[in-house]
């Protein structure tokens, strides 16, 4: 599973050779699986660089092999590949044409790569690794009750609302001239009628995603009246992992259950961003002297080797993230990059974008 900060690492890797384009077939690409060789694809470069003498054109020509050679140097560097391959990508990116300004990246991917290419063309080839960065764990997201439901996705850190629905059953007090038995009996069938309703907009938004599992929540026993009756088909209802009291079934209560199934999303970034930030700000409220935020005043307690935890927001400049993160990694401190895709996320960003839990409270 990839961390959250080799994601954004890996991002803005991706983001930084995004933007390099050529007038010509002479960026080169290079993936190196994991286990291949890495002498070997040295030589197979080595006999490109032959290949390319055939180019018509004399500049581009010039621009691959000189790419080549850039490569097979760095790649030399290397006594073998990395357990988890190695991506290689080098070209001539002055925007001068006739200039010559080439350079070289490389990049350990945080899985292991399964592919091996080697590829000239106008940009960069980076959707092997813009497939890493794709969030693709996702639960169905359902909070209902009789008068209203919501249908919603989490992937990644995102809650995507997808649907919302009213029903037409009416309140609990009868108009006058109906018997309370018939009263009742027209609540039920139209209770019934919105959960059928509820059941074929899950299927039709959930059908054919691969989802990790389904969460359902809502106030009072109406949710499990959902779950337990005949309204949803049996692929749907397997994929059904947890029933959860919250008390709004509209964006509040999208937000409400997943704060209240943090049990069962436990592993997943968003969970250790929140779980993370609430501590910080939990601390600020009770215990000030074991947190610290602003960039001058984190970057301090950092150098003394007293931050527990390092929090960075996603939005910083990526120097500074580096210089923060390597100092961080001189005394064991955990580091998380947040996202401003939550709200506490939006909080770190207002704070300055950077917060620390300090390992002692330094007011005493």
């Amino acid at each position: 599973m990839i961390t959250s900060e080799q994601r954004f690492k890996l991002k803005k890797f991706i983001e930084h050779l995004s933007k390099y384009r050529a007038r010509h077939t002479e960026l080169v690409s290079v993936y190196i699986p994991a286990g291949y060789d890495i002498n070997k694809r040295i030589q197979q470069l080595m006999q490109e660089q032959g290949t390319a003498t055939n180019i018509k054109s004399a500049t581009t020509r010039k621009n691959v092999i000189d790419a080549l050679e850039r490569m097979v140097q760095h790649l030399r560097l290397y006594k073998q590949t990395p357990p988890h391959g190695l991506a290689v990508f080098s070209g001539n990116i002055s925007p001068v044409e006739g200039r010559s300004d080439v350079e070289v990246w490389s990049i350990e991917p945080p899985v292991p790569l399964n592919i091996g290419m080697y590829r000239c063309d106008k940009q960069f080839i980076l959707d092997p690794l813009k497939e890493m960065v794709e969030e693709k764990v996702s639960y169905g997201l359902l909070v209902i009750d009789r008068k209203e439901a919501t249908i919603a996705e989490l992937k990644g850190k995102r809650i995507i609302p997808l649907l919302k629905l009213k029903s037409a059953v009416p309140g609990k007090f009868k108009a006058g001239g109906q018997s309370a038995a018939r009263f009742a009996r027209v609540r039920e069938g139209a209770a019934k009628d919105f959960y059928k309703k509820v059941a074929d907009s899950v299927k039709s938004q959930f059908e054919g995603k691969q989802l990790r599992g389904i969460i359902v929540g809502g106030p009072g026993n109406t949710k499990k009246e959902f779950v337990d009756g005949d309204f949803l088909p049996t692929d749907i209802k397997n994929k059904i992992i947890a029933l959860k009291d919250i008390t709004y079934t509209n964006e509040f209560g999208l937000q409400e259950l997943l704060e209240k199934s943090e049990d069962v999303l436990a592993q997943e970034d968003i969970i250790e961003e929140k779980r993370a930030m609430n501590e910080f700000f939990n601390l600020l409220a009770t215990q000030p002297g074991k947190v610290a935020y602003g960039v001058q005043e984190v970057k301090q307690y950092l150098e003394q080797g007293i931050v527990d935890k390092l929090l960075l927001s996603e939005t910083l400049d990526e120097n500074l993230i580096n210089e923060l993160d390597s100092t961080a990694q001189n005394f064991s401190t955990e580091v998380h990059i947040i996202s401003t895709e939550t709200s506490e996320g939006v909080q770190l960003k207002n704070l300055g974008g950077v917060a620390a839990v300090l390992r002692f409270d330094v007011s005493k």
